[in-house]
Formats: C-alpha cells, sequence, structure tokens
C-alpha cells in the first residue's frame, strides 16, 4: 500500500480465504455487532466462538458466521436457539443490513424512530 493511500488491505479475510474485496473480517463484524448492541439497548456479550461470533443475551446464544463462498448471493449464516433445538442448519441471510434486522428483532431490541422528511 502506498503512503498516504485510502486503501485497505485485507490479507486474512474471516474465515473464507476466497472472500472479496468487500468482505467483513472478524475484528470488524465483533466491533459492529457490539455497537449495534449498546444501541439497541441490550444487555447481551459478544465472544469469538469456533463457528463464528457467538452473541449471548438472556441465556440464550445465536451464533453469527460469513457463508461459504459457493453459497452466494448468501453473505451470512445466523443459528438461533430455536433453529438448534430444532436441529435445523443455520438461517441464510443475504446481507448485513438483513442480519443486523434480524439479530435486532431477535434479541428484542429496540427500532429508532422513524425519520420523516417533509415539504416546506
Amino acid at each position: 500500500m502506498a503512503s498516504g493511500s485510502t486503501a485497505r488491505s485485507r490479507p486474512n479475510c474471516w474465515p473464507v480465504p476466497c472472500c472479496d474485496a468487500a468482505a467483513v473480517t472478524q475484528a470488524e463484524l465483533r466491533a459492529l455487532l457490539l455497537d449495534c448492541i449498546a444501541l439497541w439497548g441490550i444487555e447481551a456479550k459478544v465472544a469469538v466462538a469456533s463457528a463464528g461470533i457467538a452473541i449471548t443475551a438472556d441465556g440464550a446464544t445465536y451464533v453469527v458466521e460469513p457463508a461459504p463462498h459457493d453459497m452466494r448471493p448468501v453473505r451470512w449464516l445466523l443459528q438461533t436457539p430455536e433453529r438448534r433445538a430444532a436441529n435445523r442448519p443455520p438461517r441464510a441471510i443475504p446481507s448485513i443490513v438483513a442480519l443486523l434486522s434480524t439479530l435486532r428483532n431477535a434479541l428484542g431490541g429496540e427500532g429508532g424512530a422513524a425519520l420523516r422528511i417533509t415539504g416546506a
């Protein structure tokens, strides 16, 4: 990377070595989840797990992991306590926005106030 460049190198995309340049690293995902959980007003722990990132709240554990490259356009897999108890595979989620929305709803997080733009 040249001096002064704003480009970001991703030498260690996690955990799929063949990911594209827009992939989110494990550290970035964990930081994003920590920020969102705080914003949603949820008491939870976010930790690195062998299968991905584990979010534990009210005794329930949710696991987020990147989908394998061959599952594109699916980007994320979310294992919930309910799916785990029913021996179902993790839910396939197409985007980070859908992942955050699904997690917020599952964890009982507060939605933000709707922004309304009106004419003069």
